[in-house]
């Protein structure tokens, strides 16, 4: 039996935002406190390619602080990659921590679709 599940992304687990940033072959994530165009943002920090400014994850609240001058300084589009990457992430170390085994394909509307099999059954 499957299920389409539809995932409102909070970015909550340090673990998952660093695969995430080496699935993508970003940079390593760091933790502090960084100045953005107008304000100063503290949590885990991901300096997303061709961004002026980086994007910090507030892990307690799962919600990022980041300026792109509404794309004039970054592209919407490669944050919208690395929260796609991060759910993925997520959605497999979960599945792994719960004995479960995960197949992931790319489509060609560059979505991604993840198989959990439950109990690592095939």
């Amino acid at each position: 039996m499957s299920h389409i599940v539809e995932i409102k992304t909070e970015v909550r687990d340090e673990v998952a935002i660093g695969s995430a940033c080496r699935r993508l072959k970003m940079d390593p994530p760091t933790r502090g406190t960084v100045k953005l165009f107008s304000s100063e943002a503290t949590g885990v920090i991901v300096n997303l390619p061709g961004w002026r400014y980086p994007t910090v994850f507030d892990t307690q609240s799962g919600q990022a602080r980041y300026d792109n001058f509404g794309g004039h300084w970054g592209k919407q589009v490669q944050l919208d990659r690395f929260l796609q990457a991060y759910a993925v992430e997520k959605a497999k170390r979960e599945a792994h921590l719960k004995g479960h085994t995960v197949t992931e394909v790319s489509l060609a509307d560059g979505s991604i679709k993840v198989t959990v099999t439950v109990g690592g059954a095939a």
